[in-house]
């Protein structure tokens, strides 16, 4: 199913696409965004994440002459004939052809073709979906070629050579990396090792800077990536760093874990960012709310920070700001949260006319989505089947929850009109007795309201499973308020075969919980 262009669920670039090189003259050095895309095609490997984090940063350098006449590095004698070896391997067809270039032509190759055959050879191997397999004799005379003359090496290009052959997936502990980490070593004495974390030694993520943290956060989150090692990597770089860190990008970092639904196991996570809250909560307001946001998806709210956004400075504070809808929005749901979620809490709360809807529409995802979503053909089963007086599409619903079909059943199980009915139920929620089922509410209308969930494909993180945050909260929040939910899982949908098949699908869902109606409308 084609998905539509620069939507969150798009494919993310190849890894190879990372090891970009200059052109002649132009300096190369990986910049944030390519170490990016180098950090996440180790993504699978923990060695070869663990190889990338601990090279240090690499300064610019000059990977060939200019088209402008400068000269090449090793002298300008010979700038015509290293100009053509270096187009020559750009222009490889094939990793024996570049392996010929270099080997016929010794007293022409220069240190910075070196880095240029390596990138070569990334892009034949990145090139198509499934790339022919390189002969090891191959590999193994590139290494040997590079291995001999890295010597001559200055340091900037054995950095560059370093990141590409991580990059092509040479083993850490194969020759080729052993010698040129030999290499750099031998030109920067290494600093002592800090003392680590036992479960954190094979990553060091405090020697990256914050905006490359920043970048990879963003696209982990983006691109709904749920993956362990990297969202960890980036919790231990919020706890080390946390001094150096402010909200604004402190709220960047945080955003990940609460879209991909995913608490962190380092343990100074949590204490960690109640002391940056506490220490910067009046300096950006929108950043604390941001970070506030992220914790409330997972259920890990400080109620010292609470006592702070919900206090009436810091209400009068934003509502003068630019910002202050989205402000009030989000404190509408994190008081929302209090009420639902907080029993414990005796705090001040956000002022009744202060209150705006959450969400009072479909998300925008959805939106974008619409055409790839099943919730059309839904509608129709439910119109064939039920009759179109008897659900609710795109209701929303106290405190501003958008559900995607409401129906309203009597205590017999029997659906009812809904045009008879209020569909709301009351907010804020009547008290029932502690440990009681959200499902089951102490309340006097003997009319349920059963939501159905579309719960598609772009719902849940990328390996399916797990839903997004704003979808896990959105769906505890309805069944806290008392709402029977009823979940359409995309897989189960996507195995109907046409509108018949749905509709039978629909009769055995809603019949699984006690529902019955008459005949069929339409």
């Amino acid at each position: 199913m084609r998905r539509p262009r620069g939507e969150p669920g798009s494919r993310a670039p190849r890894p190879t696409e990372g090891a970009t090189c200059a052109g002649p003259g132009e300096p190369w050095s990986p910049s944030p965004n390519s170490m990016l895309r180098v950090l996440l095609s180790a993504q699978a490997s923990a060695a070869r994440l663990s190889g990338l984090l601990l090279l240090p940063p690499v300064q610019p350098c000059c990977l060939g002459p200019s088209k402008w006449g400068d000269r090449p590095p090793g002298g300008g004698l010979h700038a015509g004939p290293v100009q053509g070896l270096q187009r020559l391997l750009e222009q490889a067809r094939s990793p024996g052809e570049l392996l010929r270039w270099l080997g016929q032509n010794p007293t022409k190759v220069r240190a910075h073709h070196y880095p240029v055959a390596l990138r070569r050879l990334g892009q034949l191997l990145g090139s198509q979906p499934r790339p022919p397999p390189v002969e090891q004799a191959t590999l193994q005379d590139l290494s040997q070629l590079i291995i001999r003359n890295c010597p001559s090496f200055d340091i900037h290009t054995i950095h560059v050579c370093l990141h590409l052959a991580v990059l092509l997936g040479f083993p850490s502990d194969g020759p080729l990396m052993c010698a040129l980490e030999q290499e750099r070593r031998f030109r920067l004495p290494p600093k002592p090792p800090p003392t680590l974390q036992p479960g954190l030694r094979k990553a060091r993520p405090e020697e990256l800077t914050p905006h490359v943290m920043v970048l990879l956060a963003q696209h982990l989150a983006r691109h709904r990536l749920r993956e362990p090692q990297l969202l960890e990597a980036i919790a231990h770089f919020l706890v080390v760093q946390e001094a150096q860190l402010s909200s604004k990008v402190v709220q960047k970092l945080v955003l990940p874990f609460g879209r991909l639904n995913y608490l962190p196991l380092e343990q100074q996570f949590m204490p960690c960012l109640e002391r940056i809250l506490a220490r910067e909560a009046g300096v950006a307001p929108l950043a604390t709310v941001n970070i506030l946001m992220s914790l409330c998806q997972l259920r890990c709210l400080p109620f010292r920070a609470l006592h702070f956004v919900f206090s009436p400075s810091f209400i009068n504070h934003v509502s003068g700001t630019p910002h202050a809808l989205i402000v009030r929005r989000y404190l509408s749901l994190l008081d929302t949260a209090v009420e639902l979620e907080l029993p414990g809490y005796r705090g001040p709360r956000l002022p009744r006319r202060q209150q705006v809807p959450i969400f009072p529409q479909p998300l925008i995802t959805d939106r974008a989505r619409c055409k790839y979503s099943h919730k059309d053909i839904v509608a129709e089963g439910l119109r064939q089947l039920l009759g179109e007086e008897k659900y609710r599409q795109d209701l929303t619903v106290p405190p501003g929850y958008c559900t995607d079909f409401l129906l309203c059943v009597s205590s017999s199980g029997a659906v009812l009109p809904v045009r008879t009915q209020d569909p709301f139920l009351p907010y804020p929620p009547r008290s029932c007795p502690q440990g009681q089922a959200a499902s089951q509410p102490t309340t006097h209308d003997p009319a349920q309201r059963v939501v159905l969930m579309l719960r598609e494909r772009w719902h849940f993180c990328r390996d399916g499973r797990v839903l997004l945050g704003s979808r896990a909260l959105r769906e505890r929040h309805l069944g806290l308020l008392g709402y029977q939910l009823l979940p359409l899982p995309f897989e189960e949908l996507e195995s109907q075969r046409g509108l018949p098949q749905l509709k039978s699908y629909l009769r055995q869902k809603l019949q699984a919980l006690g529902l019955r109606w008459g005949p069929e409308g339409g």
